[in-house]
């Protein structure tokens, strides 16, 4: 299983990324914003956290429009798994891979904790190794996390199970307590907490290990 990491000036979650991919048993890339293509063979595309671009404009929107983004863009309209994680939810919803926007948190402040959050479907690569209903701890680290969506979609999202993450207690306002989504064919999510944070007891808890080990477990050769 190959995974791709994309880094963009800013990002400094990106390494924390390629660690949690390749402690589930990928052998990773790491690829430059810059870079016009993704190498060949890519499974599963990881957009990290950080600030890209010192999140001028809007978040996410510089990076939106950087060189690789139209390579990610063809990998998952190709079937093609991707991951994009805080700010990489952001860059996600402004490159329009993912419904919605992610706005300044409700109270203006940046939130950095550790999270309760509930598993909404287990109907995912990404998901399938928890169990519906279960409430898993996730570290958030955000000041523009509150997820908002035209009612539409939010209805939309809710019927046809693509909410992948809620949060247990809503720390920043977003849209129906939405904490990660999932795209129409289910192989990209988004999501604001970072799972990359823990995947070791070690260094504070493992409640994302499962994510990376069922992604690899479905992209595993047969």
């Amino acid at each position: 299983m190959k995974a791709a990491v994309i880094t963009f000036p800013g990002s400094n979650c990106d390494r924390d990324l390629a660690v949690a991919f390749e402690a589930s048993g990928a052998r990773v890339i790491r690829v430059w914003h810059k870079d016009a293509e993704l190498p060949a063979g890519v499974d599963v595309v990881g957009i990290p956290g950080g600030f890209s671009f010192g999140d001028y404009l809007r978040c996410g929107a510089i990076a939106a429009r950087a060189p690789v983004m139209q390579a990610v863009a063809a990998h998952a309209a190709r079937g093609g798994f991707v991951l994009g994680i805080c700010n990489g939810f952001q860059v996600l919803t402004e490159t329009g891979l993912l419904p919605g926007a992610l706005m300044r948190n409700a109270g203006l402040k940046f939130i950095c904790k550790t999270l309760e959050l509930r598993v909404d479907t287990t109907d995912s690569a990404f998901t399938s190794g928890y169990g519906r209903g279960q409430l898993i701890k996730i570290p958030v680290a955000h000041h523009d996390g509150n997820y908002q969506a035209d009612p539409e979609t939010l209805a939309r999202l809710r019927g046809e199970d693509r909410v992948a993450f809620s949060y247990a207690a809503n720390p920043n306002g977003a849209a129906d307590d939405i904490a990660g989504v999932l795209s129409e064919n289910r192989r990209v999510l988004g999501m604001m907490p970072h799972p990359e944070r823990v995947i070791d007891t070690a260094t504070g808890g493992s409640d994302g290990l499962p994510m990376f080990r069922s992604l690899m477990g479905v992209l595993a050769p047969v």
